[in-house]
């Protein structure tokens, strides 16, 4: 181990190890480095492996850490650290002190779906409403209270919990964490969140416990430590209060994990914790430009509760942030498929680009611009908006209405939500259909499947008839007035729309995407003269679900899509950060409170950091939310960056592609049609236009039962400029027809060729 491979900041974090030590670690500046010379530094004192313990958040970080020290010291030394996540450490501890609480050695570690399935269980013998006592929400709130190391005894003294579940009527909430808690006893078992509480609660109440293991670590070090919640900081306090030898690292300014239970406070107040504690920053970024951590500085600036810093690269100056505005989220989409093709072709991998976004929910609009250009796409530890729980409900509720056949899309939804058509009954069903060689929608309707009782067999027939009733409406709605009746009408609405945890508001965003999506899909087509029933929508909905699933599965040189959560500790050459518009990002619910408006700032600050090389950031004028147009405001944030941190809305990977700038308008958007041309669309079952008609398009006289719908068409000619409020601006190509049949062809910027009504387009002349 060399010591003079390290900065002179990073060296003097390494060898303090006689006080604890607060290491601010900013963003690309080394953090892992500091930590694995750290360790190896201690190593070569003289201090045991086995008295040093190192606590990470990833398995993935403890490993790359253990690697490092391998080479460093020696890999026997490396492999006898203890060195793991919180929870793989103090489940080997739990094993050993257990007993104390009534385990043996051998518990078992319920993961995430074996404490719901009890939680279910629970909910169910209590004979309790599962749409007011949501299994999800129950386990969260338990989770929530055992990392602020509540137990079932002073669940009720807590003010907020009590507050809460009067308001949203779940009184019996600690009754349930108590049984819960008993029957976790019973099974010998505990669930990831007991691994931090009964860690806290045998040392806390066994002194001799505390003291040997107090004694065995000598050193305690811990990583990230801006994510740590109240429980994880209160057993480092036990573990070092005897030595004082810790070290922590971390970034307040990357603290974004709050809705998990992290607290800023542990890392911001860690030298009132620890008053000798020296300080140590590491400031400078070996990552990105020096644009890119300039602009990130000055954005975070704006934050009062922070560790200050300055954190600089002597990197290149680098080019500048890109700032595109879109007329719309469809434009927006459009714009970042443009760009990110740009990059591709100025030789940028599509591996080496990442396009970040606040909510899951803004995937699908950027998703169906990469299907139908081409441009494969990867979500990064997640899923397709397409394959997502609550979207694939809601679709099978369409396919069926459309298809009452369709069997697969029948089992999946019968019983969701619960109508008490359990497993068993599903089975007799499908049996009796085979048994009979009938189709299972013909003996569902028929009501005569034997061995199910008279009770049974209503609620066969109660879902049969709302399907009929939806099948039969799908002749005369288009797809979603449709749409919006079968999603309330079968429950999946009040199913999905009845948590207020932060992971039924993501299933809550993406179903009002889905509706959002549905109800532009029948504008738009309404505009194209296309068909606008349920039938027309499944056709666009299954190409794009077939092409996401041979995307996924098939290229390895992807782009990169994630939220910006999913992205800390990540890093690519090309970032593009969309939806930078007021109430949005930062999202309405910031207004909260300052310090939530700062953690959302935090988040735009780990966004930024993500690029090496260039950052795109965009944003939309208006978004279609709630089944109507919104306007937005373009983000405070896009504000908070100095203007000269700033481009002309071109970034270098455009300027360095073999296209040169000066591409006109027209080439530009026949470059979209190449692409969009590769895909067949609805649209091009219209012949395209005739271009000899060059003149004017002058809305003619007309019956005064017309006036209405004609007295917003423009006056248009060829090469007349127009502003679509989604597809953004563009120019007439051809017009056809008159009155209520005028056509026009427009040529539109980022979303290519389009045959629009005139009587339904949203067009005015620029």
């Amino acid at each position: 181990m060399n010591l003079e491979d390290l900065n002179p900041s990073q060296r003097e974090a390494v060898l303090c190890i006689d006080a604890p030590s607060l290491v601010i670690a900013g963003a690309g500046s080394g953090k892992t480095r500091v930590l694995t010379y750290k360790i190896a530094y201690l190593l070569e004192q003289g201090m045991q492996p086995w008295n040093i313990l190192a606590l990470t958040f990833t398995n993935k970080a403890a490993n790359e850490m253990r690697e490092r020290i391998a080479t460093l010291v020696s890999p026997e030394k490396a492999a006898s650290l203890w060195m793991g996540t919180f929870h793989s450490i103090f489940a080997k501890i739990l094993r050993q002190e257990g007993h104390r609480l009534g385990y043996d050695q051998n518990y078992t570690i319920y993961d995430t779906n074996d404490s719901l399935s009890l939680i279910k269980l629970i909910i169910k013998e209590m004979t309790l409403d599962e749409k007011v006592y949501k299994p999800s929400a129950v386990q969260n709130r338990i989770s929530a209270a055992k990392n602020r190391l509540i137990l079932p005894s002073g669940y009720t003294s807590v003010r907020e919990y009590r507050e809460s579940d009067a308001f949203y009527h779940r009184t019996l909430m600690p009754e349930i964490y108590n049984r819960y808690e008993e029957r976790l006893k019973q099974a010998n078992a505990m669930d990831f969140d007991d691994l931090l509480l009964n860690m806290w609660l045998i040392c806390k109440h066994n002194p001799e416990v505390a003291a040997h293991w107090q004694e065995r670590f000598h050193f305690v070090l811990v990583d990230e430590y801006q994510d740590t919640n109240f429980a994880q900081h209160q057993i480092i306090r036990l573990l070092t209060d005897q030595r004082q030898r810790v070290c922590v690292v971390g970034d307040d300014a990357q603290s974004i994990y709050s809705f998990r239970g992290a607290d800023i406070d542990n890392i911001l107040h860690f030298r009132e914790n620890y008053p000798d504690a020296r300080l140590f920053k590491l400031e400078r970024n070996y990552r990105s430009t020096q644009t890119i951590v300039n602009a990130a500085g000055s954005l975070i600036q704006g934050n009062r509760e922070q560790i200050q810093k300055h954190v600089y690269s002597e990197k290149e100056v680098g080019n500048p942030i890109s700032l595109l505005s879109a007329y719309s989220d469809t434009d927006e989409a459009n714009i970042i498929l443009r760009e990110v093709q740009r990059a591709h072709r100025a030789g940028i991998p599509y591996k080496g680009i990442a396009v970040l976004y606040r909510t899951n929910a803004q995937s699908r609009k950027i998703e169906d611009s990469f299907l139908y250009g081409r441009v494969p796409y990867h979500i990064f530890a997640g899923m397709s908006f397409y394959q997502r729980e609550e979207i694939k409900d809601l679709l099978c509720y369409l396919r069926l209405t459309a298809n009452p056949y369709d069997e697969e899309s029948l089992r999946r939804i019968i019983n969701k939500p619960s109508r008490g058509i359990g497993d068993t009954t599903i089975g007799k069903l499908f049996l009796a259909a085979r048994a009979e060689d009938k189709p299972v929608w013909e003996v569902l309707t028929a009501g005569t499947c034997p061995d199910l009782n008279a009770g049974t067999l209503k609620k066969l027939k109660d879902f049969a008839d709302m399907i009929m009733s939806f099948h039969e409406s799908a002749a005369t709605d288009d797809a979603h007035t449709l749409t919006l009746q079968i999603e309330k009408k079968s429950g999946l609405h009040d199913y999905y729309f009845s948590g207020h945890d932060p992971d039924d508001i993501s299933k809550q965003e993406n179903l009002q995407e889905m509706l959002d999506g549905i109800a532009v899909f029948v504008q738009d087509n309404r505009e194209l003269g296309l068909g606008i029933q349920l039938t027309d929508y499944l056709q666009m909905a299954s190409l794009a679900t077939d092409l996401d699933r041979n995307k996924l599965e098939k290229d390895a040189d992807c782009v990169n899509m994630m939220t910006i959560h999913t992205a800390k500790g990540l890093e690519f050459p090309v970032v593009f950060i969309a939806g930078l518009e007021e109430g949005l990002f930062p999202s309405e619910m910031s207004e909260e409170s300052p310090r939530a408006l700062e953690e959302e700032r935090r988040l735009f600050y780990v966004a930024l950091t993500r690029a090496e090389r260039q950052v795109v950031i965009t944003y939309a004028k208006s978004r279609f939310r709630y089944g109507k147009i919104e306007y937005m405001r373009p983000s405070r944030f896009i504000k908070e960056i100095p203007q000269q941190y700033y481009g002309r809305g071109e970034s270098s990977t455009i300027q360095k592609s073999k296209v040169s700038d000066a591409l006109t308008l027209r080439r530009s958007i026949n470059e979209q049609n190449k692409i969009q041309n590769a895909v067949p669309r609805i649209e091009q079952r219209i012949k395209p236009l005739r271009p000899q008609n060059t003149g004017s398009f002058v809305p003619p006289s007309r019956p005064a039962s017309r006036n209405s719908e004609l007295s917003e068409i423009p006056e248009l000619k060829v090469g007349t400029t127009v502003v679509h409020e989604r597809f953004g601006r563009g120019i007439v190509q051809a017009l056809e027809g008159t009155g209520i049949d005028a056509k026009a062809a427009v040529v539109f910027e980022n979303a290519g060729t389009k045959v629009l009504m005139l009587r339904f387009a949203k067009l005015t002349v620029q």
